[in-house]
């Protein structure tokens, strides 16, 4: 069983593209916005601020349309870790119909250098918890 954390969306004006529905550009802010509240909920009792994550590859999959006043339930569940990158899952919902999915690939970085970092067994037990 996948450990999923999710987050409900309000659809905004500022979200609506000149079709009347949520820019795919929307899409990519919600999908980091969610990365970043996800992050901070696995590290809250075991910070580690001594690492920072950057994309280095986003698979978006458009199925159907969201507009004004909808309200979202994105779920997102952390995949295949290894070395520098970890995969990480996302399902947009709008009352129970997967709207978009995505896969991204982010890389860990040291925070005071941005250099890469191995990803070691203290984030692993953070990113994947046991089932």
């Amino acid at each position: 069983m996948k450990n999923i954390f999710t987050l409900t969306i309000t659809v905004s004006t500022e979200d609506i593209d000149n079709l009347s529905h949520v820019n795919n550009l929307v899409y990519v802010k919600w999908m980091d916005k969610i990365a970043i509240k996800h992050w901070a909920y696995l590290t809250q009792e075991t910070p580690l601020p001594q690492y920072v994550w950057v994309v280095m590859r986003h698979e978006i999959d458009y199925l159907k349309q969201a507009g004004l006043g909808d309200e979202i339930t994105v779920k997102t569940w952390v995949g295949e870790t290894k070395g520098i990158t970890s995969v990480r899952f996302m399902e947009f919902y709008r009352h129970g119909i997967l709207l978009v999915k995505a896969k991204t690939t982010w890389a860990m970085l040291d925070s005071k250098s941005f250099k890469p970092v191995r990803i070691r067994e203290n984030v692993l037990k953070v990113l994947q918890p046991p089932k």
